[in-house]
């Protein structure tokens, strides 16, 4: 007699306590490699640089999104809303793979070897890969992430105001960091939607959870996405990419596992994902699901022995926690002030004018609670009329809403002070 796998297990987990695996697909998808690969990529990159306990994997947040997923669907179908088995099983899906395009320490990535190209493009090409492999089985799971498929409170569920993703990272990163002020009542929001002509709403009585949520948000930009020694140590992370990719441009033989040696010996770009450029997506895919952040810290233990001594020195300050320091303001820094500190740096750093953009940088962070380009909050009152989270809310005016608070931050090697 053959032997068959229990796939309806549960697991223990720090935030929720037991996770449902809501099917046998959900299941086969969490053991493949391709998402076992989250476990080795930390949820906020470096911040553990600033709050020790913020170890916690993009593997343990996906799980966490698709548990918030299982309770709003059980939700939504108690107040009446039909979703097939089908839609469900698509969803959960969705959900599930919706970080598995995340490259080693989550946005690095996308900001230094590759460029053009999002996390948010790289999942959907590894769930049209895994659809292939999965003989068309997550067909209806892409139409739903890409947002084309007809009931669209589906797709908003994933990617929108108020989905499980926020909800989850939210109090998981709050959860991890020790930082309070992130912790949300995703329970109660949860409880709270409803879904009105295939809108998603939430019921009038869930504004003060809703108003909570939006301002744990805020302050968890503030005081961790953005904190000030994140940015220190992530900027210093993508230069130390940045140098490896100009040197391995400039044919130099650089120490590299072999999935980082394709990203960094090669020029991939949004073509190659649409089957127009030099490789095919099937490549690409079989080398990014190969690269976590093993492979970043391997290399730059080894990039700080190496001969080129802005690799090295770059690498090494990672490596030792020597950080750069950085200034935040509320308005761009001026020139005279950037150029004071390069002069300081080609005397202190013995380097060469063209190289001190690896170490004098400044650029703009943005944090925005309300994503402008998402459709409004709906609220669905007790009349049963429906109307904007502005127009009910005395917190969530649109000035609170459209309010972009942008700080710009300048970065320097502390001894050119």
């Amino acid at each position: 007699m053959a032997y068959r796998t229990n796939k309806r297990k549960i697991i223990n987990d720090p935030v929720y306590g037991f996770i449902n695996i809501p099917g046998d697909l959900i299941f086969d998808l969490i053991e493949n490699p391709w998402f076992q690969r989250l476990r080795n990529i930390r949820q906020l990159g470096l911040t553990s640089f600033v709050y020790p306990g913020a170890n916690h994997s993009r593997f343990q947040h996906c799980l966490g999104a698709m548990h918030l997923m299982e309770m709003a669907i059980s939700t939504l179908r108690s107040k009446g809303t039909y979703i097939s088995p089908e839609e469900e099983e698509a969803v959960f899906c969705a959900i599930l793979l919706h970080d598995s395009g995340h490259g080693p320490f989550s946005h690095a990535l996308e900001n230094s070897i590759i460029s053009g190209i999002t996390h948010e493009d790289l999942s959907l090409l590894l769930m049209k890969e895994l659809n292939e492999r999965f003989g068309g089985r997550l067909e209806l799971a892409i139409e739903i992430f890409k947002g084309n498929y007809k009931r669209r409170f589906l797709h908003d569920l994933i990617a929108g105001q108020i989905d499980m993703d926020r909800l989850d990272y939210l109090r998981r990163d709050s959860f991890f960091t020790g930082v309070i002020e992130g912790s949300v009542g995703s329970d109660r929001i949860i409880r709270m939607l409803n879904v009105v002509n295939d809108e998603l709403v939430v019921d009038e009585k869930g504004i003060y959870s809703l108003e909570k949520f939006l301002i744990a948000r805020r302050l968890m930009y503030w005081q961790v996405y953005m904190h000030k020694t994140v940015i220190a140590s992530e900027t210093l992370l993508v230069n130390v990419l940045k140098r490896a990719k100009q040197l391995a441009s400039e044919g130099r033989d650089l120490y590299a596992t072999p999935a980082l040696r394709f990203f960094l010996y090669n020029s991939i770009g949004p073509e190659d994902l649409l089957q127009e450029g030099t490789f095919t997506p099937g490549l690409i895919a079989a080398n990014f699901t190969r690269l976590d952040d093993t492979d970043i810290y391997v290399a730059a233990k080894y990039w700080a022995d190496d001969s080129d001594k802005i690799l090295a020195e770059l690498a090494g300050r990672l490596m030792q926690r020597n950080l750069f320091a950085v200034e935040l303001q509320d308005k761009p820094f001026s020139d005279e002030r950037i150029e004071e500190l390069k002069s300081s740096a080609l005397k202190i750093l013995d380097i060469i004018p063209e190289l001190t953009d690896y170490y004098i940088f400044t650029a703009s962070i943005s944090n925005l609670a309300y994503t402008l380009d998402a459709p409004e909050i709906k609220i669905l009152l007790k009349s049963g009329k429906i109307a904007d989270i502005s127009e009910v809310s005395d917190m969530c005016d649109n000035r609170f809403i459209s309010e972009k608070n942008t700080k710009y931050f300048l970065s320097y090697p502390k001894e050119c002070r």
